[in-house]
């Protein structure tokens, strides 16, 4: 799998964050719904990615920048043909080395409480993900749960 940089100018890569989008608001109320859509992914701060299985997109990722030592994982997602293959983990480790080498102290993320983010959180913990509070511009919210990981030691 070939993991790049992205300036999000491919159909697929476009396709993949509308399907991501479309099923954050199937599954949360919009007021907590914080996944990004493609324009604001290409906000100064934030670094996106995606994985190619040949020439097949298998996934994306990003980081934010909330400050010099903190980053934000956005927009994993992981392409319906390539679920259950490693591709998750695979962009999990690639996002965590790159926050390391960008000089990050913690990589902190928001996600859903609905059941339909177990797996998720599951993978996040496996990582060394904990759970925290908000974090950055969050607000307590009974549909968001915010995880950490320390990137020092």
């Amino acid at each position: 799998m070939n993991i790049k940089h992205d300036d999000l100018s491919s159909g697929e890569v476009i396709a993949l964050l509308q399907e991501h989008l479309a099923d954050m608001y199937a599954t949360s109320p919009p007021e907590s719904v914080h996944a990004l859509d493609v324009e604001a992914l290409k906000a100064s701060n934030i670094s996106f990615f995606s994985a190619w299985q040949d020439n097949t997109l298998a996934g994306c990722v990003a980081i934010k920048a909330l400050d010099n030592q903190l980053a934000e994982l956005k927009s994993m997602r992981t392409a319906t043909a390539f679920r259950g293959k490693g591709v998750g983990q695979a962009l999990l480790q690639f996002i965590i080395d790159h926050a390391k080498a960008q000089g990050f102290s913690a990589l902190s993320l928001e996600t859903g409480t609905q059941d339909y983010f177990a797996p998720a959180r599951a993978l996040y913990r496996k990582f060394g993900f904990s759970d925290c509070g908000p974090f950055g511009q969050y607000k307590l919210d009974p549909n968001s749960h915010f995880m950490t990981l320390s990137l020092r030691g």
